[in-house]
């Protein structure tokens, strides 16, 4: 890549500094901590985990893992259940209770953003943002996975 193709870093840190906000405010609309929400996205994604695995899918430490998976037990959204063949091992796996939450907690989200994009773009500005999405795909797909 050519020095001419790579954005100054002023270009970089005003695009960071519009998005922090939005999903800063996104996020106010949850009641659950974005850690704890990761947690349930994986389990849906993946059906089951390790704490090992969740840990390292979501970026944190074996022992917030610990703390968040039991948090989440006793709110009934995840529930753990022994290997069937090493009793050793046993699987986090998302409850229904914690399905039902995860798809409010992007509902929530959700509900803010189409609000602020419906009530204050205009159409042409919302052709423009609709246009954006792959090109914000693509950069996310070059993000590193843990």
């Amino acid at each position: 890549m050519t020095s001419e193709n790579i954005p100054d870093t002023g270009f970089v840190r005003e695009f960071l500094e519009v998005l922090h906000p939005l999903l800063r405010r996104m996020r106010a609309e949850r009641t659950l901590s974005p850690g704890k929400v990761g947690i349930l996205h994986h389990l849906s994604l993946h059906g089951r985990a390790t704490s090992t695995e969740l840990a390292a899918a979501v970026r944190v430490s074996p022992q917030a893992i610990s703390l968040a998976a039991r948090e989440l037990e006793e709110m009934a959204f995840i529930e753990r259940v022994p290997d069937a063949t090493d009793r050793r091992r046993t699987w986090i796996v998302l409850a229904e209770a914690g399905r039902s939450k995860l798809e409010e907690e992007a509902r929530a989200g959700e509900g803010w953003i189409g609000r602020a994009i419906t009530e204050q773009l205009t159409d042409d500005e919302r052709r423009i943002l609709r246009e954006a999405v792959p090109i914000l795909e693509k950069i996310g797909l070059e993000a590193p996975h843990g």
